[in-house]
């Protein structure tokens, strides 16, 4: 088992880092609002699908992303092929599907990605191709004043706090799923070939959160204990773009008729294109895209990798410890409305930043209500430069 998991662990650390530094680079590199700009009018569909396949989102950022690009004046379709494409690719996804399982099916699910995205943002403009979102607010615009470097270097680093959890848990499932279950021993089972097959994987996976990434190892091990090819994609591309917390959002924000054409689509999308993959990928070309290979920058990623994760894992148990700080009734505190946080990494960010100023006794983020509420004797004016020092923005009061 602990082999299992040290081989699952260099190979994949190289990539997820240099997925990491990608994805910063694109960060720093993309102007602020130039994806609210581009994602509307008749080739809205198209750009928000290009630009969504090599971001690293999983499902608790894009669905903020998606939706806020529809309120910023972007067409439900581009809403949707984004929310579809996004979360089922990221670099660093393809970068760590490519190492696990090869390049053809790591090209193949990014084709898959693409397509699925086109048709259903197609769909959703039919018969209301201008579908124009709210213009948006110079109150809701997000203001980064960090440089370059540090956006880049907060970028990369907030992307694997975001998921670490994740990854640890997809490392162990895949070592145990390696360790418990031989090579092809699921193969001759009856439920797990063909079609019943893709639709128990497509089962599973509709409901629950998958992270892209961190979902790979699982995949992996799956297809060298028999599963088919196709049923690996139907997990890789229905459990990360659905979940019910993205269905609620999707309805609320869109209406019933999109959200049918989004389920739709990522549901017949992944079981047609699991069928194809079953026909076009053999298990064997799976079983044999990786080496477990121990060469020394293999070696230096995963060490980088394990120290960057125990420094996670301390912090946020830091984090807990002081979430659960008990503050007395008579000491004031200040409530801010925050825009500008994608998901729960951008809550502890900005929690830890505003609990470091002098006089604060406790900060509570929360990412789903936009709020941050600080108790202390800070004044306003100063949790309010933190804020946007920290790279998100106050709706003022």
């Amino acid at each position: 088992m602990i082999d299992a998991v040290w081989n699952i662990w260099l190979e994949l650390a190289p990539w997820l880092l240099l997925g990491a530094i990608v994805a910063g680079l694109m960060n720093v590199l993309i102007p602020d609002g130039w994806m609210n700009k581009h994602l509307s009018g008749r080739m809205g569909v198209l750009k928000a699908v290009l630009v969504g396949v090599p971001l690293p989102l999983c499902s608790c950022g894009v669905i903020p992303v998606g939706l806020g690009l529809k309120k910023s004046g972007a067409s439900n379709g581009a809403a949707v092929g984004f929310l579809i494409s996004t979360p089922q690719t990221g670099v660093d996804s393809i970068l760590v599907s490519a190492t696990f399982l090869g390049w053809p099916f790591a090209v193949l699910k990014v084709v898959v990605a693409l397509v699925t995205g086109l048709i259903g943002g197609w769909l959703a403009d039919v018969g209301d191709p201008a579908s124009p979102g709210s213009s948006p607010s110079d109150e809701t615009v997000l203001h980064a004043n960090a440089g370059l470097w540090q956006r880049f270097i907060h970028h990369s680093v907030d992307l694997i706090q975001s998921i670490w959890g994740w990854l640890v848990i997809g490392v162990l499932v895949s070592a145990a799923i390696t360790w418990l279950v031989p090579e092809q021993s699921l193969a001759g089972m009856p439920l797990l070939t063909g079609l019943s097959a893709l639709a128990i994987t497509l089962l599973i996976s509709v409901p629950l959160y998958v992270c892209a990434t961190a979902s790979v190892p699982i995949a992996a091990a799956l297809v060298a204990a028999g599963l088919p090819p196709g049923a690996a994609l139907v997990f890789l591309m229905a459990g990360p773009a659905t979940n019910v917390a993205t269905l609620g959002a999707v309805y609320r924000t869109l209406g019933a008729r999109t959200l049918a054409i989004y389920l739709g689509t990522i549901v017949g999308g992944s079981f047609l294109a699991g069928l194809a993959f079953n026909s076009i990928i053999h298990p064997e070309i799976l079983l044999h895209a990786h080496d477990h290979t121990s060469s020394w920058w293999r070696l230096a990623c995963a060490m980088i990798l394990a120290l960057m994760i125990a420094w996670f894992a301390i912090d946020d148990v830091r984090n807990w410890l002081r979430r659960r700080t008990k503050v007395s009734d008579t000491v004031p505190s200040t409530t801010l409305a925050v825009t500008g946080m994608t998901c729960n990494g951008c809550a502890s960010k900005l929690e830890k930043a505003l609990a470091a100023q002098p006089g604060v006794v406790k900060a509570d983020v929360s990412f789903d209500k936009g709020k941050a509420i600080v108790s202390g004797t800070a004044s306003y004016e100063l949790l309010s430069q933190t804020v946007q020092q920290t790279g998100f923005a106050v709706i003022e009061r």
